[in-house]
């Protein structure tokens, strides 16, 4: 019988605008090469979506979780966006994983976030960076990731309007923000008010008020 692993990645990560989240998908690793599972950035959204189907289909487990914007504001007065990353991936592992994971390393060192996870969890955890290109389990955890948070950023949409992406270097986003700002909207649940981007259009609106 073929060996069971999990994968785990995010998506989400770097947004000023939404939600981050982190999937893991627990599977032999030749299924999820066999349906074509690979980098969610080298697919359309229909392929990821088609994808999505397959996967919750044909893998032993998938399970992801959703960081809100709010719980990130409140966990960056305390811990880095490293942290964080760490802290869900360390609690799904507990929770979901088994016999060995593999993880889109987002620590710039591999092997220190390997033993860090690998020590917390006491299941055997493989960070390496392009995991979501190295392992198809990992594939398929971006895939979840990245739908679940496109997704939130569609009902984000119908509530606030066009937010773009959500990424800083997004025109949309950056117009967004500028618009809502001077129009005096609360952004509080869709926004990550630590982000640079939105401390510095702020600033710049705050300026031009004088």
């Amino acid at each position: 019988m073929p060996e069971i692993c999990c994968g785990i990645d995010e998506a989400g990560r770097g947004p000023v605008i939404g939600p981050m989240v982190m999937a893991i998908v627990c599977s032999d690793e030749e299924t999820m090469s066999v349906i074509g599972a690979r980098d969610s950035k080298t697919l359309s959204p229909n392929s990821r979506e088609n994808l999505f189907v397959k996967i919750k289909e044909r893998a032993l487990s998938v399970n992801f979780r959703i960081v809100n914007p709010s719980e990130i504001n409140e966990m960056m007065n305390i811990m880095t966006l490293n942290e964080i990353e760490e802290k869900v991936s360390i609690d799904l592992i507990k929770e979901y994983g088994r016999n060995r994971i593999y993880v889109d390393a987002f620590d710039v060192n591999e092997q220190r976030l390997s033993m860090k996870l690998t020590s917390a969890t006491g299941i055997n955890v493989i960070c390496k960076h392009k995991g979501d290109v190295l392992f198809p389990v990992v594939s398929a955890a971006s895939i979840i990731a990245k739908v679940i948070r496109d997704r939130e950023i569609r009902e984000i949409t119908r509530t606030y309007g066009d937010v773009g992406s959500g990424y800083p270097s997004d025109p949309k986003t950056i117009q967004f923000l500028k618009t809502s700002i001077r129009e005096g909207r609360d952004l509080t649940p869709i926004i990550r008010n630590k982000w640079s981007t939105y401390l510095r259009i702020m600033k710049e609106e705050k300026q031009r008020r004088l």
